[in-house]
């Protein structure tokens, strides 16, 4: 019989024999060790001896109270509701195998069980049970137990329990920990009877405690997103007051750059409220209800300074405002009012409107700006999100560093890859000669703005992650990394969260890439901005082609608001330069517009389209042809054989289309412009 390894992980159950003897000799205060005894039981068996349990007992102590555990279940609620639905697919895993799964608190109270209810009769006589407390001290050497002791995974078999009356079972266990600081909140355990032995059950106990720590993480990360979503306005303002935003748990997680300063003012110290610094900064979070404060706090920090942050019912972090310089004499705390004039866009001037939705989305767009905060546009198709974007950069402090742009969705998965993290010489096979650098690299100390980040390849968004992270980029065949800093703006006309559930999106990229949001309103939510778009664009493009100024007629106006946009400014830029190239007079009316604009705000029944035949029905082709050579060609500024890969049609076929739709000369302009 071969010796088991001092700390081996798995029971051994040919050995419950030897075990049991040396369990016998133990007892009778022979300090011989046996081969077959592992280091982990030896040590277990020892501090039950010290701690005086009872080696004969033969059940755990009775569980506490209805009332009791109800208690306590609340209190470990957010632990319950992670492994519910992990603890409720265990009644299918482990139906008919003769074992439980169970759930415990960080003391080793039991919370919840599952499992093979042929086991429950005699888990019963054990006091397997839920408000049954299972630690060392209670019960003996047991995997509940003295996997809270050692705080490892831990099997234990048959004769290696220490009392007696439990040595009929089999059971694996592992501690969950809180994925925020790793301290213990509970075990995850698996027994039977003696006869359900299994190895595989410690693997099943870990991979259960994971997802349950993931869960837990997940749950996390939504409340700091909550959090910071709803203090980024105290962030980013201008007032001289130094802000430092507190997790649930009274850890200080983000502050303004006018933080440090203030502590200083206050005599505080060296704290430096920096990434590393900051995390050194805590308080004991725990108010009691019609308190302004917490129970304990610094003796520098004022009461009025702190403030919870309370979001439907539930505390998920607290504010704390120093005063600056102009405020610290008096200790009182200056609140600003931000907002956004519309007459001092400064950057944000190209964004064209005055409807109030629309200067909602600029205002915050200028508070943000402030910042280098991540920030995720949100918003369909063609509203603007890459203006925004520019606007958020020009209005920073970075705005005199590289601005680079990506649309994650208009590359195949290798051409993407390389476009962000760039490549070395020979990395693979048409790697251009001295290697590229990537989007990533080259917007080093600006802004990065990554459009439609809904389309990144799955498997492609733990690498961004990794750079978001470590502040490095690896080239593609390059072992050394990059050291970049950079401003994430990114995009999106995707719901992220379904695209979360569907699989198709990282939940820890979400969480990074949306540390705040700006919704900026579709071109049909803001339907009275179309006259000053309409004047905007025909201004625009009349110089563009040398044209004389147009404008558009009020018949034409109502018509123009009446349309549901679906493709938002985008389109409605593009049926400007349409009506604009294709009208006669100066003014432009309704007979100017789009044949299959009009033909949708009619809403023509399927029978009025048969009544009017075929003719009708080549006219809307033909013009929506007509409109998608055009955004092609506009598109690619002019390049006919670009425009011919864009229309996936032969060049030849192009020119053809130019000669019967009157576009010829069209070409010639863009061409001489170069736009």
């Amino acid at each position: 019989m071969a010796a088991t390894i001092p700390g081996q992980m798995f029971s051994i159950p040919e050995n419950d024999g030897h075990i049991m003897s040396s369990w016998e000799g133990f007892l009778s205060g022979d300090e011989a060790a046996s081969d077959a005894l592992r280091r982990l039981i030896d040590d277990s068996w020892r501090r039950c001896q010290v701690a005086s349990v009872d080696p004969g007992r033969y059940q755990a102590p009775p569980p506490i109270g209805e009332n009791s555990l109800h208690t306590l279940r609340d209190e470990c609620g957010e632990l319950l509701s992670a492994s519910a639905p992990v603890m409720a697919s265990a009644r299918d895993f482990l139906s008919e195998t003769g074992t439980v799964m169970v759930l415990t608190d960080q003391s080793g109270t039991i919370l919840n069980l599952e499992g093979d209810m042929s086991t429950r009769g005699a888990a019963e006589n054990v006091h397997l049970l839920s408000g049954a407390n299972w630690s060392e001290l209670a019960c003996g050497t047991n995997a509940i137990g003295t996997a809270l002791e050692v705080g490892q995974p831990v099997q234990i078999h048959s004769a290696e329990h220490y009392c007696a009356g439990i040595k009929r079972w089999s059971c694996s266990a592992t501690v969950i920990r809180d994925p925020y600081d790793g301290s213990i909140l509970g075990v995850v355990d698996v027994s039977g009877l003696s006869a359900s032995y299994s190895r595989h059950s410690l693997a099943l106990v870990v991979a259960t405690a994971g997802r349950i720590e993931n869960r837990l993480a997940k749950i996390e990360l939504g409340i700091r997103y909550r959090l910071l979503e709803g203090c980024v306005d105290r962030l980013s303002g201008t007032s001289a007051d130094g802000i430092i935003v507190f997790d649930r748990r009274g850890r200080a997680i983000k502050a303004n750059g006018r933080a440090s300063a203030a502590l200083a003012d206050l005599g505080i110290g060296e704290l430096a409220v920096a990434p590393d610094g900051l995390a050194s900064l805590s308080l004991s979070l725990s108010w009691k209800k019609g308190r302004r404060a917490p129970d304990e706090r610094p003796e520098w920090m004022r009461e009025e300074w702190l403030e919870p942050v309370i979001q439907n019912g539930e505390h998920i972090g607290a504010v704390l405002t120093l005063p600056g310089r102009r405020n610290a004499a008096s200790g009182r705390v200056s609140n600003a009012v931000f907002s956004c004039d519309a007459a001092e866009k400064g950057a944000f001037e190209r964004v064209v409107g005055e409807s109030p939705a629309l200067l909602q989305a600029v205002g915050r767009a200028q508070q943000l700006a402030k910042s280098r905060v991540p920030v995720l546009l949100l918003g369909e198709t063609g509203v603007g999100k890459d203006v925004f974007a520019r606007c958020i950069h020009e209005s920073g402090a970075t705005r005199d560093a590289p601005f680079v742009a990506l649309n994650c969705g208009g590359f195949s998965r290798e051409l993407l890859t390389s476009e962000l993290f760039g490549y070395t010489e020979g990395s693979f096979t048409g790697a251009r000669r001295g290697g590229m650098i990537g989007k990533i690299e080259a917007a080093d100390g600006g802004t990065l703005f990554l459009d439609e980040i809904g389309e990144m390849p799955i498997d492609l968004q733990p690498h961004f992650l990794r750079v978001l992270e470590e502040g490095e980029v690896y080239r593609l065949g390059e072992n050394n990394p990059r050291k970049v800093n950079f401003r994430l703006i990114a995009a999106t006309n995707r719901d992220l969260r379904k695209e979360i559930q569907a699989g198709r999106f990282r939940m820890d990229l979400f969480y990074r890439v949306a540390v705040t949001s700006i919704n900026i309103p579709s071109l049909r939510e803001r339907a009275a901005d179309i006259p000053l778009l309409g004047d905007y664009y025909l201004r625009r493009l009349s110089l563009q082609h040398g044209l004389e100024p147009r404008v558009l007629s009020p018949g034409a106006i109502e018509l123009l608001r009446q349309y549901g946009w679906p493709g938002n400014i985008r389109e409605f830029r593009n049926v400007m330069e349409s009506m604009l190239l294709t009208a006669r007079g100066h003014v432009l009316t309704e007979a100017d517009l789009p044949a299959d604009l009009v033909t949708t705000l009619a809403g023509d029944s399927p029978a009025a389209l048969d009544v009017q035949g075929d003719e009708r029905d080549l006219t809307c082709l033909e013009n929506a042809e007509r409109d998608a050579i055009l955004r092609a060609i506009k598109g690619c500024r002019g390049n006919m054989t670009a425009v011919a890969r864009e229309l996936g049609i032969a060049k030849s076929t192009v020119y053809v289309k130019l000669k019967r739709f009157g576009l010829e000369s069209y070409v010639d302009d863009l061409r001489n412009y170069r736009v």
